[in-house]
């Protein structure tokens, strides 16, 4: 079963925490310094919530998935999308180990697909390319989308 995925970024981390934890009449199931997240079965959503970006709004959505096998049935629907699509395995975001695929939609909203492998100690933003601007996560920037897909061709 897939779980719907959305990370906000925040102004106030207590305040959002207090409200969201009243909001979905629990606390979270992760909880940072910068970061929150809600594990919730109804509705059947990650929802996460960090400091890390300079604005607050939305940061990206996503699906996260129970298995490696589900996660290469997205890749392969995104890239008959025709978007280009950046592949990752063994990252670490948001405190966990993941693989991913990272795709922006026509409008430019960034969309993570991940299936996630395990617990980790720091936020752990991957250094290997640009990410978007003022991104709350480790969401790529479109172009660096483009030239990753374009360096594997």
């Amino acid at each position: 079963m897939k779980r719907f995925h959305v990370h906000l970024a925040v102004a106030d981390l207590q305040q959002s925490i207090e409200f969201y934890s009243t909001f979905f009449d629990t606390p979270p199931a992760v909880l940072k310094e910068d970061y929150a997240k809600w594990m919730l079965d109804d509705p059947r959503i990650n929802f996460a919530i960090s400091t890390r970006r300079k604005e607050p709004g939305l940061d990206h959505l996503g699906i996260q998935v129970e298995s490696g096998e589900d996660l290469k049935e997205i890749s392969l629907r995104l890239k008959q999308a025709q978007q280009p699509i950046l592949e990752q395995e063994q990252t670490t975001c948001c405190y966990a180990n993941s693989d991913k695929a990272w795709v922006h939609d026509p409008q430019g909203i960034a969309w993570e697909s991940f299936y996630t492998t395990g617990t980790a100690t720091t936020y752990g933003e991957d250094e290997n390319f640009n990410t978007q601007q003022n991104s709350a996560c480790c969401a790529p920037a479109a172009q660096t989308i483009a030239v990753s897909i374009g360096k594997k061709d």
